[in-house]
């Protein structure tokens, strides 16, 4: 009996642990509508627009072919799918990593980022 409840008392703790693993991190996945140096508007699958900031401490990773590799704020590009990883700050949400997938025509210069 007590292998049973410590059995299901490890159980229920890793399923917590596992629920709490992204804290109060947010995801924000869709399409990007809008991009310059200090934020991103991305459209979601429900069609609302949601801008999320890009600080200095902001991660960017691109998927290509079937690796990821370390990226900048410059290869992104309007129109590209990407998934952002957020912490709420106040009203605002502050990107942690920004994943995206390259493709061969990745956008036009005048979709790239604006300084």
């Amino acid at each position: 009996m007590t292998r049973r409840s410590f059995t299901l008392l490890l159980s229920f703790l890793l399923v917590a642990i596992t629920l709490s693993a992204h804290g109060d991190k947010k995801h924000v996945i869709g399409t990007i509508e809008k991009l310059n140096s200090g934020s991103v508007t991305v459209k979601t699958r429900d069609g609302k627009s949601v801008q999320v900031k890009l600080v200095p401490s902001t991660v960017y990773v691109a998927r290509v072919a079937t690796a990821d590799k370390p990226a900048t704020l410059s290869d992104l590009a309007v129109g590209e799918n990407v998934v952002i990883h957020a912490t709420p700050k106040g009203d605002d949400l502050e990107a942690d990593e920004v994943r995206f997938s390259t493709s061969g025509a990745s956008g036009s210069a005048s979709s790239k980022p604006q300084q």
